[in-house]
C-alpha cells in the first residue's frame, strides 16, 4: 500500500569460541556474547557453519528436491560469498567456525515491497480501509517528518526486518526533500541489510532521481535503485516520465497497481501498456483486482509482482489471484508493506500467502504449497528484483545472504516436518543468526553491535515530538 506523496573491533577467534558456547550443553546456536562484534574484514572473513541438521539451498543442483535440501551439512562463506555447501567440509586456515548442530540454514528472506518509515504508525487506524488509513494515519504524520525522526523510524523498522530474517528489502518511498532522502538512505545503509531504494519522483524531471542514485545510493555497496510510480490515467504524463527516467538510469520501474477495486477506474495496466513499460523491468505491487486478460498480459511480458497478503487483509483490500498468477508462471515475491503489516514476521507472511488461497478456493492443493512459498520468500523474490544471479539461493559463487533457524523452541518442536514447520510454526525469535554478504548481523538470537533498547527509545522520542509538531501541507494523489 502506498501513502499519498509529499513534498568496532572484533574479538579474537579464541574469545569468540569461548563466548559462542560450543560445549554440547549449550542450547543456542552460535552462543551469546553481550555485544557480539561484526566481522571487520570488508565482505566478511571466512566463516564455516559446521554441521547444520538441514540446509535448504533453493538450488536443486546443490541438494535434493525443489528446495535443494542437504542434510547434516556445512556451509562455507568466504569473502562475502558462498564457497561450498556439503558434509564434512575442510576447515580453511583461520576460518571462523560456528556450531550449527541441530539448526536449519537457508537463504535470507527477500522483502519485495515495504515502506519502512511507516513504523511510526504501527497498529494505527485498525478500522480503516486503504483510503481511510491514508487520511487518518499516513497523511497526518508524513508532513511532520524531520531527518532525525525519519532516521529513527527507518532504522527501527529495518532492524526489525533484519532480526526477522530479511536480508534484502525494497523500500518504496515518496519523500522528496533531499535532506530527508539522505537521512533515509543512511539509516538503511547503517543496518547492513541489502536494499533497494525505490524513489517516487515528484515531477516529470529525471534530475532529482539521477542525483539521488548517483550521490546517495550508488556509493553504498549493498544498495540499488528503482524508480517508483503509481500508474493511473490522471497522471499518465508522470508515469511516462518515470518510465523514461528508469530506462535512462537502467533500473526497474516499481508501481502500485489495483490494490483496491475502486482503482479499476485508474486503468493502471492499460497505462503501463500505453507507455511501453510492460516487461521484466516492471514490478507491480499488490495487483489484487486483475482481470483474466491483464493476468495474461502480465505473464506474456514477464512482468514481476509483489504480494502483500497481511497488509491486504488488514486494509480489506482483497486477495491476490496468486494461484492464477502461479499457473501462468508469473514471478511473484512477498512483501511486508510497511505500517499496515504491523510487524516484520516473514513466517506469518508465508503462512498467510498459503492460507488466503486455500480460503479463497476452498482447495488445500491450490498454489502455493509450502515449497512454493519458501521459494517465493527467497529465490523467487530475488528473481522478481532481477538479482537472482547474486542472491536468493545458497549456490556457490552467490553472495552469502543466509539465516540460521533454531527449531529447539516451544513454538517449533518437536520435529515432524521441518520444512512445513518453517512456514507454519516459525516466528522471528527462531531466527538465530543472519548473515548479509558474509557479515553477521545477528548472532545467538541478538542483533550484532545494536543497542536495541536505545533504538526503541529514540524512535519513541521521535514519535512523541512528531505528533506534537504542526503539520506541513500534504499533497494527495
Amino acid at each position: 500500500m502506498q501513502p499519498a506523496p509529499t513534498s568496532p573491533s572484533a574479538p579474537s577467534r579464541r574469545d569468540l569460541l569461548a563466548g559462542l558456547g560450543l560445549a554440547a550443553a549449550t542450547p543456542l546456536l552460535l552462543g551469546a556474547t553481550p555485544r557480539p562484534s561484526r566481522p571487520p574484514v570488508p565482505g566478511g572473513p571466512t566463516v564455516l557453519l559446521r554441521g547444520a541438521s538441514l540446509v535448504l539451498t533453493m538450488d536443486p543442483a546443490v541438494g535434493s528436491g525443489p528446495l535443494g535440501a542437504v542434510e547434516n551439512a556445512d556451509v562455507l562463506m568466504r569473502n562475502g560469498a558462498i564457497a561450498a555447501v556439503g558434509p564434512a567440509l575442510r576447515t580453511p586456515p583461520g576460518a571462523w567456525v560456528l556450531d550449527a548442530a541441530g539448526k536449519l540454514v537457508m537463504p535470507g528472506f527477500v522483502d519485495t515491497h515495504n515502506h519502512l518509515w511507516q513504523a511510526v504508525i504501527r497498529g494505527g487506524c485498525t478500522d480503516r480501509d486503504l483510503f481511510g488509513w491514508f487520511q487518518a494515519c499516513t497523511d497526518p504524520q508524513r508532513g511532520r517528518l524531520t531527518p532525525e525522526a525519519l532516521h529513527s523510524f527507518v532504522r527501527l523498522a529495518a532492524l526489525d526486518a533484519v532480526q526477522s530474517g530479511v536480508t534484502t528489502l525494497v523500500d518504496w518511498v515518496d519523500i522528496f526533500s533531499y535532506d530527508l532522502i539522505e537521512s533515509y538512505v543512511r539509516a538503511l545503509a547503517d543496518t547492513g541489510v541489502r536494499f533497494t531504494y525505490a524513489m517516487f519522483p515528484p515531477a516529470p524531471d529525471g534530475v532529482l532521481p539521477a542525483k539521488v542514485k548517483r550521490e546517495l545510493v550508488d556509493p553504498v555497496p549493498l544498495a540499488s535503485f528503482q524508480v517508483a510510480t503509481h500508474a493511473a490515467r490522471a497522471v499518465q504524463h508522470l508515469n511516462r516520465a518515470h518510465w523514461e527516467t528508469a530506462r535512462e538510469l537502467g533500473v526497474m520501474l516499481n508501481s502500485h497497481v489495483l490494490e483496491r477495486p475502486e482503482q479499476r477506474a485508474d486503468d493502471p495496466i492499460g497505462v503501463l501498456t500505453d507507455i511501453g513499460a510492460l516487461g521484466p523491468r516492471l514490478l507491480i505491487n499488490h495487483a489484487i483486482h486483475l482481470t483474466d486478460a491483464e493476468i495474461a498480459a502480465i505473464a506474456e511480458h514477464d512482468v514481476r509482482a509483489a504480494h502483500c497478503p497481511l497488509s491486504n487483509m488488514r486494509l480489506a483490500s482483497g486477495i491476490m489471484r496468486l494461484s492464477e498468477l502461479g499457473r501462468r508462471g508469473v514471478k511473484v515475491g512477498l512483501g511486508l508493506d510497511g505500517g499496515t503489516n504491523d510487524s516484520s514476521d516473514f513466517h506469518a507472511l508465508m503462512k498467510t500467502a498459503i492460507g488466503l488461497q486455500r480460503a479463497r478456493t476452498t482447495e488445500a492443493g491450490v498454489f502455493p504449497q509450502v515449497p512454493d512459498v519458501l521459494r517465493m520468500a527467497t529465490l523467487g523474490g530475488a528473481e522478481v528484483l532481477g538479482i537472482a544471479d547474486r542472491v536468493g539461493s545458497l549456490t556457490p559463487g552467490k553472495r552469502a545472504d543466509l539465516v540460521v533457524i533454531d527449531p529447539a523452541a516451544l513454538n517449533f518442536a518437536p520435529r515432524f516436518d521441518w520444512v512445513g514447520q518453517i512456514v507454519f510454526n516459525g516466528r522471528p525469535e527462531n531466527i538465530d543468526a543472519v548473515f548479509v554478504d558474509g557479515r553477521a548481523l545477528k548472532l545467538g538470537g541478538r542483533l550484532v553491535d545494536v543497542d536495541a533498547d536505545r533504538v526503541v527509545r529514540e524512535a519513541e522520542a521521535a514519535a512523541t515530538r512528531l505528533r506534537a509538531a504542526v503539520p506541513t501541507t500534504v499533497v494527495r494523489r
